[in-house]
């Protein structure tokens, strides 16, 4: 039998609305999913189902109400990110889980291609190696050169936005979380990204998406989970 990368248990979660009463809200209640290395695993469902607070809890964003999120290490560990201590969960996003979310969020003032640099020396990728797979993944996303050595701030949402998936496909963690990162692109750079999560996938990383655009959806998912099962039971 295959061990999973990630195992999931009966995870759910709520909000409180402390203007309201303390009125609860529930979100997700008794998800269960495994995901294997070599995997795409999608999150399908409307707006407002869960998907990205799902993505949140795997990452630590978001604490658990109840149930387990295993996370295998690259040191033969099992870490419940559900009970983890916040530096164990730091640990854990600089080696083993990466997350592109919707919107890039950098230093001010600091140029396109040392962002990109930054997450893999995170990593532990030495300065020649992390330049060059930055300026390939940078060519790849079509980020023009002459933007390189510009702040992201001052780029469109498209631009930034491929920024921020060189940014997060620049290292090999074994999971990586992708939240809508096609949802600003054209079908060019679309198909650029669907190139990347391939190869990702190829190389054995286990991944936990959610995509806006149904043909990249179609394109990427081993499998896809409706999430509004456990989002209308928690209802």
């Amino acid at each position: 039998m295959i061990r999973p990368v990630l195992a999931i248990d009966n995870l759910a979660k709520s909000f409180t609305m402390h203007l309201q009463g303390g009125l609860a809200i529930p979100v997700i209640e008794g998800i269960t999913l495994d995901v294997a290395a070599g995997e795409c695993v999608v999150l399908g469902g409307p707006s407002g189902a869960g998907k990205s607070s799902i993505l949140k809890m795997i990452y630590g964003n978001y604490r658990t109400d109840a149930g387990a999120i295993r996370v295998a290490t690259g040191e033969g560990e099992t870490v419940d990110v559900a009970t983890a201590e916040p530096r164990r969960m730091l640990g854990l996003r600089r080696s083993t889980i990466g997350y592109v979310s919707q919107f890039l969020r950098v230093i001010p003032r600091v140029p396109a291609l040392a962002v990109v640099i930054e997450a893999a020396s995170a990593f532990g990728i030495g300065g020649d190696e992390a330049e060059a797979r930055a300026r390939r993944l940078l060519t790849l996303l079509n980020v023009p050169e002459r933007l390189w050595s510009l702040p992201p701030a001052t780029f469109s949402g498209g631009e930034q936005q491929r920024v921020n998936i060189a940014r997060g496909f620049i290292a090999d963690h074994p999971i990586l979380l992708l939240d809508e990162p096609t949802a600003s692109l054209d079908a060019k750079n679309r198909a650029a990204v669907v190139e990347l999560i391939e190869t990702k996938k190829r190389n054995g990383t286990a991944i936990v998406g959610i995509f806006h655009d149904d043909d990249v959806r179609e394109r990427v998912a081993t499998r896809i989970v409706d999430v509004t099962r456990f989002a209308s039971r928690a209802a």
